[in-house]
């Protein structure tokens, strides 16, 4: 058992508290933006926040209700309502089961780092955008619109103060988190000095009790899983996406390393648990765990704490939590995203090849436009076409006359299927002497396209009535070749042991 630390104890009780101030807002918000009661997005932060944390592979991570998910949810809700909502939470955290049960975490490790770097400052933006929903004020038709005037000036001016106090005050203590001092100081100011601003409470009330168990109330046909699935699949790939995301970015900060598969398991047992208690599911959020690890909070109880401090202000501290200033938490948002943003990434232009800096811009726009889940993926997906791309230009031939006059070409490079044009182009089957010789000892081949591009070369050189020669090709190449598996120099020795990518070899 590892020895108790007060002070670590201390930094992780201060900082779930803090953590938990400025989740309130955020579920209440994200709630709304799923047409769904405030009561709903809380019981969500809580119950996936407590059990991602006490059992999840990423110590001082901090999950609930996201607006990613969030946007995703709200055409479900509209067009069939809240109870399909908590169906499609329990599906959803049954297919995130299923992942970790694959152990399909380790794949995270695939997205590129002009990706990751997409993420974050994606992410970052769409956090400080989020930000001036709550300078709107209903109109007298209803109509939100912008906030003019004093009122408007008052929010700018607390946030700045709030902002300023997270700054300056680690220079007198870091005692204390100062993301806490800003808020209790900003709200304290509010309330003293009888300053009318907007505050938690216009958000809706945060007022009730324990969470109870509910089973969804849906139809258990086959046209319900058709409607929720769709849902289900999309919620959760964009809920492990930003969660193993937000893992890695939290295992670099930190210079550790989180389990991805468990993360998964714990994501996906907290949704299907948070889905029978009338909870709109949740994933990690990046904005709330920088401000858990910003405060040097990164062991299991913060989080706890974050889940406990969460239930004991909708049970018992309502009527405070709902008088801080919006100001207040609005000015510690934009203090995440001035942390959360790779500021470096602009300093790698002209330093890094164009095609990282293009797929990093891309997956922060695609972000901002559509969703995570569609930017990652175009991401990788582009980032792997840019790879394949570039070796493609790779594989060349040195072209030499050995001691029997035969001509023999020294191959170069990986051979797949986006090199195999260029590796036919290498070749001129009617101008070759009679023995030609292809040397693979300095290439490797990839995949069954390679394979094919090899055995249709080899024909050519039959129909031209020459003797093709291959040497130091790999024995599973040798077994799937067809047409030129009579042209091939078998060295035992000195033959490469590599493994390609087919298809029919298992």
């Amino acid at each position: 058992m590892p020895a108790f630390d007060l002070r670590d104890t201390k930094t992780n009780l201060l900082s779930g508290l803090t953590v938990a101030l400025a989740m309130v807002p955020e579920a209440i918000a994200f709630a709304l933006v799923a047409h769904v009661s405030p009561l709903t997005g809380l019981y969500a932060a809580v119950l996936v926040a407590f059990i991602t944390s006490a059992f999840g592979g990423r110590p001082g991570m901090i999950s609930g209700a996201t607006g990613a998910l969030a946007v995703v949810m709200v055409a479900l809700v509209v067009a069939h309502g809240v109870e399909y909502l908590f169906a499609t939470v329990v599906l959803m955290g049954i297919l995130q089961l299923l992942f970790a049960a694959a152990r399909l975490g380790k794949f995270i490790r695939m997205v590129p780092y002009p990706v990751m770097l997409g993420f974050v400052n994606g992410l970052a933006m769409v956090i400080f955008i989020a930000q001036f929903g709550h300078f709107k004020v209903a109109g007298a038709d209803g109509v939100q619109q912008w906030m003019t005037g004093a009122p408007l000036y008052t929010m700018l001016g607390l946030a700045a103060l709030t902002m300023a106090i997270i700054y300056l005050f680690p220079r007198l203590t870091r005692a204390v988190p100062s993301t806490l001092v800003g808020i209790l100081a900003v709200s304290a100011l509010v309330a003293f000095a009888g300053i009318d601003t907007k505050t938690v409470g216009d958000l809706g009330s945060i007022k009730g009790g324990f969470p109870s168990f509910h089973l969804p109330q849906v139809p258990l046909t086959w046209e319900t899983v058709a409607i929720i699935f769709p849902y289900a699949l999309v919620l959760a790939a964009v809920g492990l996406i930003e969660s193993l995301l937000t893992l890695t970015l939290i295992d670099e900060i930190t210079d550790t390393r989180g389990q991805p598969n468990r993360e998964s398991m714990a994501q996906g047992a907290a949704n299907v648990v948070t889905g029978l208690f009338g909870g709109m599911g949740g994933c990690a959020m990046i904005g709330q765990s920088m401000i858990n690890v910003n405060s040097g909070a990164t062991g299991r109880l913060s989080g706890i704490a974050t889940a406990v401090f969460l239930m004991a202000f909708i049970l018992f501290g309502s009527a405070w939590i709902e008088r801080i200033p919006l100001a207040a938490l609005i000015g510690v948002m934009f203090v995440v995203c001035q942390k959360t943003f790779e500021w470096g990434s602009f300093r790698l232009f002209g330093k890094v090849p164009r095609a990282d800096i293009f797929v990093g811009l891309l997956v922060a726009v695609v972000t901002l436009v559509f969703d995570l889940a569609i930017a990652v993926i175009t991401g990788v997906i582009v980032s792997a076409l840019v790879f394949a791309w570039e070796h493609a230009k790779q594989v060349r031939a040195t072209v030499s006359t050995d001691a029997n006059g035969w001509k023999v070409y020294e191959l170069e490079g990986s051979l797949f299927f986006a090199s195999v044009a260029g590796f036919g182009q290498l070749f001129s089957p009617k101008e070759d002497p009679q023995d030609v010789v292809i040397e693979f000892r300095k290439a490797r081949v990839v995949d069954h396209s390679a394979i094919q591009a090899i055995d249709a070369l080899a024909e050519r050189y039959r129909q031209a009535g020459k003797r093709l020669h291959l040497r130091h090709l790999s024995p599973d190449c040798r077994e799937v070749l067809g047409n030129a598996k009579g042209m091939i120099e078998v060295n035992v020795l000195e033959d490469p042991r590599y493994h390609i990518a087919d298809d029919k070899l298992g």
